[in-house]
């Protein structure tokens, strides 16, 4: 491999001469070789470094132009496009495992940014610290990007998914609107619903759970950019946050403010926490959904098989013929991967010591993993399982009539004891509940068949 000198405020390093990163990268390359090519540094943050880079070399040429010229800001602009589509993705090798402020991800951005926006122009026009880090520091792009990823992964991944799944439940409640089951508690008979209602609470649930994720995009979207080192602003011209925040607005398409307080900005890392909490709420809820859809499809003869899912591939290497209900698995497994990463974004958020939080990178790193781990595993339960959910009438009607939880019709009439004495007699033995009524002497069988009509209590 052919390497060309670098250097730094330590010294010279040797870096690959085919990579536009530069001595600080480099280093880090070689000081953290932890969880290399597996726990890089997210592709989401990548490109949000690309949308603040942006931003703040505009704010900065129209701040202070004589410092950042147009010649510069296109140049930047231009390499800073390629990091925000990803064409320059491999030229961020660094590992979540560095710095807890994340200067070494910082410092690779610059690099690469300073010397692609050289290569553009043909020759050295642009330093990583002097013009790419303008106004700017570790401790302020860090959270900064973190809060853009995070709202747009939010925004443009995990919502639209569970709407999918939403419309395809409504569809669900649509297409059974009649079908009347028997409803269950503890895992026990109770007393009958429509399969629709039943439905509609799933439907109900995830609206919900998208109602508390827009809510928690809300403090997302204020940017620590303009604190600097420690939330003074030292080193960047007056104006620079709000403008710097404005821009990246006008990059994203999406709204984005200065935070009130960098001092809070850079050190506590609470929306992150809370926006996490509503992921995981979501992820708690899609466990739930999954639970219900494995158990009403359990079978598919020994079962309850209240309703079928496609059988999507083979379920056994020794049972011929066997279907397990594999999304709904996979659905639950994410549930539990984002539940623990609830435990490290909230320890991570604890660990702020005076002005700075330095657990920043491993925050970043579960929060956007919850957060695409969702979003693809509701899309995927969604096209493979939830959209292909058939109700088997006949199974729910053939259920509904052998529920014990029937006799709560017949309270108004004979009393809660003598309804009791109903269920526990028709139980014991095998009977149905309207000869164990008869029996007992509490109605006669043509009062029975008055009062008693099952598909009436939903």
């Amino acid at each position: 491999m052919e390497y060309r000198i670098e250097h730094d405020s330590m010294g010279e390093v040797k870096v690959p001469a085919d990579r536009l990163w530069g001595a600080q990268t480099q280093r880090s390359r070689e000081n953290f070789p932890i969880g290399v090519g597996i726990e890089t540094m997210p592709a989401e943050i990548i490109h949000a470094f690309g949308i603040l880079k942006k931003a703040a070399a505009r704010a900065n040429h129209a701040l202070i132009p004589g410092r950042m010229t147009a010649e510069k800001l296109e140049a930047i602009s231009k390499a800073c496009d390629e990091v925000i589509s990803g064409e320059l993705r491999e030229e961020f090798p660094l590992v979540v495992w560095q710095t807890g402020s994340g200067t070494q991800s910082n410092m690779n951005a610059n690099e690469v940014i300073a010397n692609r926006a050289n290569q553009l122009v043909g020759r050295k026009l642009c330093h990583p610290n002097d013009d790419i880090n303008m106004s700017q520091s570790s401790n302020d792009t860090f959270p900064t990007a973190m809060h853009i990823a995070a709202a747009i992964s939010l925004e443009d991944r995990l919502i639209p998914a569970m709407e999918e799944l939403i419309g395809t439940f409504r569809k669900i409640e649509e297409e059974n609107p009649d079908v009347v089951k028997s409803g269950r508690t503890h895992l026990q008979d109770a007393t009958p619903i429509k399969f629709a209602q039943e439905v509609s609470g799933w439907r109900s649930t995830l609206e919900k759970d998208v109602d508390l994720i827009r809510r928690a995009l809300e403090p997302l979207r204020e940017l620590a950019l303009g604190g600097t080192a420690v939330g003074t602003g030292l080193n960047a011209p007056a104006g620079f946050d709000a403008k710097v925040a404005e821009e990246v607005t006008a990059i994203t398409g999406k709204a984005f403010v200065t935070a009130a307080n960098k001092f809070h900005a850079l050190t506590s890392k609470d929306e992150l926490v809370f926006a996490h909490g509503a992921v995981k709420a979501a992820a708690a809820d899609m466990m739930k959904i999954a639970n219900d859809v494995r158990w009403l499809a359990s079978g598919p003869r020994l079962g309850l098989g209240e309703i079928t899912i496609p059988a999507n591939e083979p379920g056994s290497s020794i049972m011929p013929g066997k279907v397990n209900p594999t999304q709904c698995e996979q659905v639950t497994m994410v549930a539990v991967q984002i539940m623990g990463n609830d435990v490290a974004v909230g320890m991570a958020a604890s660990q702020g010591n005076f002005e700075l939080n330095v657990f920043m990178p491993v925050l970043a790193y579960n929060f956007l993993q919850s957060v695409r781990l969702l979003s693809e595993s509701v899309l995927t339960f969604d096209r493979n399982c939830a959209s292909g959910i058939r109700a088997n009438r006949e199974k729910m009607r053939h259920n509904l009539h052998n529920s014990l939880m029937l006799v709560t019709a017949l309270n108004p009439y004979i009393g809660y004891e003598n309804a009791a004495k109903v269920a526990h007699k028709a139980y014991e033995e095998n009977t149905s509940l309207r000869k164990a009524c008869v029996s007992l002497g509490f109605l006669t069988e043509e009062r029975f068949d008055e009062v008693f009509h099952p598909e009436e209590m939903a």
